[in-house]
């Protein structure tokens, strides 16, 4: 049986922590997974690592990964792969900490990547969408799917869903070190890089579900990171520096 390890940024989760753990401790028990959860902590100032700790203490599959202070999605996920396959993980997941992810959904996604090597739990395929969204996220987020789409050239419907699986192959040739976004930009980089490895990637449709508790965390900053890094890719690799 394969080990699968999600993995959990946290920044200011502590409403939510508790709730995403203990279900996904419950869907492991009840699907028979060798499921673990890492979470990794950004020095929360809301005492979400106190909680992580916590949680580790109780439960035998929950481990915390503790940095020193918040450097951005991408960095945080980066520590969390490494630290993933170190531990022998065979499938590493990652998904929000506040509940947009449905923990019922993860092994739907880990089932599929007997078959593929990344797995992207997506909105806008058959079957997938959004729930709570007003218009202008909507239009937001489809437009940012298919401006990297057409950049990029791949044939990937929500290239910037943040519910993913990697098999352990994928993250140990991807060159981790040579990831350099930090915002939502992570998502459309590692996914192109994956492809661009030939590796294959499948999306399995989910609906996703604004957060119950705490606020975004999106900003201007992520939006125009996303922006400019995506030509920044395609350049990168037309001359081969990918």
């Amino acid at each position: 049986m394969p080990m699968l390890v999600v993995c959990l940024p946290t920044y200011n989760e502590r409403e939510n922590l508790e709730r995403v753990v203990g279900e996904l401790g419950r869907v492991f028990a009840d699907h028979g997974l060798d499921g673990r959860v890492l979470v990794i902590d950004d020095a929360s100032p809301d005492g979400t690592g106190a909680v992580a700790d916590r949680l580790a203490s109780e439960l035998p599959f929950v481990s915390v990964l503790h940095r020193e202070r918040k450097e951005g999605l991408g960095p945080a996920y980066l520590a969390g792969f490494e630290a993933a396959l170190a531990a022998g993980a065979d499938l590493i997941l990652e998904m929000d900490a506040d509940l947009s992810h449905d923990p019922e959904d993860v092994p739907r996604l880990a089932a599929a990547a007997a078959a593929a090597d990344v797995v992207i739990g997506s909105r806008y395929v058959a079957g997938g969408g959004t729930r709570n969204w007003g218009l202008g996220r909507r239009l937001v987020s489809r437009a940012g799917c298919l401006y990297a789409r057409l950049l990029l050239g791949l044939p990937v419907a929500d290239l910037t869903g943040g519910f993913k699986c990697f098999r352990r192959e994928v993250l140990e040739r991807l060159g981790l070190e040579r990831v350099s976004s930090r915002g939502y930009a992570f998502q459309i980089e590692t996914t192109y890089r994956a492809a661009r490895q030939g590796f294959r990637v499948v999306e399995v449709p989910i609906v996703f579900s604004e957060r119950r508790a705490g606020g975004s965390k999106m900003s201007r900053g992520i939006v125009l990171e996303a922006f400019w890094k995506v030509p920044a890719l395609r350049v990168r690799a037309v001359a081969g520096r990918l």
